[in-house]
């Protein structure tokens, strides 16, 4: 499986309709499916699919076809998502129709196409599985836990200064945080 880890757009036009389509990572989904409704009022569709991983490690989808012919829009979009396979991204595509209709198949045509070249597009990644973990430190173990974290390419994290410890949340790829484990811990 394969994901993304910043935003991608890309734009195309069919028979006078401009489709802008947003491939993100799942996290910032709802905030611009909101910003783009804000954005493109005048739009006629924001359509929408989406796939991502649970907590229970189950593959999560959901599409709209906001308005648009019943399975000519979110449905075309999430095939493209599932034959990469990505995985925790979402496409958002704004529609603005050009007075021409394009039918059933032609409406799923361009959507797909739509996502197909937004993804061309992207930088994919190969997919990590993300673990949760929680540690102490002395307050002298800080700098050296900080050099570490950056060793390991390990980004997310939280710090609470206790009167007597420091309390480390980390987020980061299932072997960086064994690798943290057995080397720092």
């Amino acid at each position: 499986m394969q994901s993304i880890k910043i935003s991608f757009t890309s734009t195309i036009e069919v028979n006078r309709s401009k489709f802008i389509t947003h491939l993100v990572p799942i996290a910032e989904y709802e905030r611009l499916q909101e910003k783009l409704k804000y954005e493109h009022p005048k739009a006629n569709h924001i359509v929408y699919a989406l796939r991502y991983l649970n907590e229970f490690d189950q593959i999560v989808e959901n599409a709209s076809d906001d308005g648009e012919p019943k399975g000519c829009a979110g449905v075309p979009a999430l095939n493209v998502l599932r034959g990469q396979p990505l995985i925790n991204c979402a496409v958002l595509i704004v529609r603005y129709f050009g007075g021409i209709k394009l039918g059933t198949s032609g409406m799923a045509r361009a959507y797909a196409e739509s996502v197909k070249n937004v993804i061309a597009d992207a930088t994919l990644v190969a997919y990590e599985k993300e673990v949760c973990y929680v540690f102490t430190t002395s307050y002298r173990e800080v700098d050296k836990t900080l050099h570490k974290l950056k060793q390991l390419g390990i980004t997310q994290y939280e710090r609470d200064f206790g009167i007597e410890a420091v309390e480390w949340k980390i987020r980061g790829s299932e072997e960086r945080v064994e690798r943290l484990k057995s080397e720092v811990l």
